[in-house]
């Protein structure tokens, strides 16, 4: 079976698919990438899908569960590269994919994640205000 290689360039883990995402490899990316986040730290997530013709169903959820995992995990997920049949398939599909954000393509997504990452670590609590996903907890 073939694998998908997972990078770690500085806190930020690359994944490049350059292969067909056949169910089972879909999964075991999903498993690897868990385990490289946790291995490594690595706060952010950037999947480059632009040598990807076609994204199924089952494809589009597994994106959408692995950015889900990876930001349990205190990493968040960019997926760039996506080429336009490839997101008209995906809005065909019913799939808006939560938590995951789009750049055009890996030097975009890695700037995005280092400016969040970078907000974060200035204090910046506005990215709080009106999350819905993510309640706020205040102890007296």
């Amino acid at each position: 079976m073939d694998r998908v290689p997972v990078l770690k360039i500085g806190d930020i883990l690359l994944v490049s698919i350059q292969i067909d995402m056949e169910d089972q490899v879909a999964l075991q990316l999903q498993e690897d990438l868990a385990d490289r986040i946790v291995a490594t730290g690595c706060h952010g997530v950037v999947i480059d899908i632009s040598a990807l013709d076609i994204v199924d169903s089952f494809v589009g959820r597994t994106l959408a569960t692995i950015a889900a995992i990876s930001k349990v995990l205190d990493a968040d997920t960019v997926v760039v590269g996506m080429r336009p049949a490839v997101a008209i398939t995906l809005v065909e599909l019913g799939l808006s994919l939560p938590g995951i954000r789009t750049a055009l393509n890996v030097e975009l997504g890695m700037e995005m994640l280092a400016r969040e990452r970078d907000a974060d670590d200035d204090g910046d609590d506005d990215e709080d205000e009106g999350d819905a996903e993510t309640p706020a907890v205040f102890t007296p």
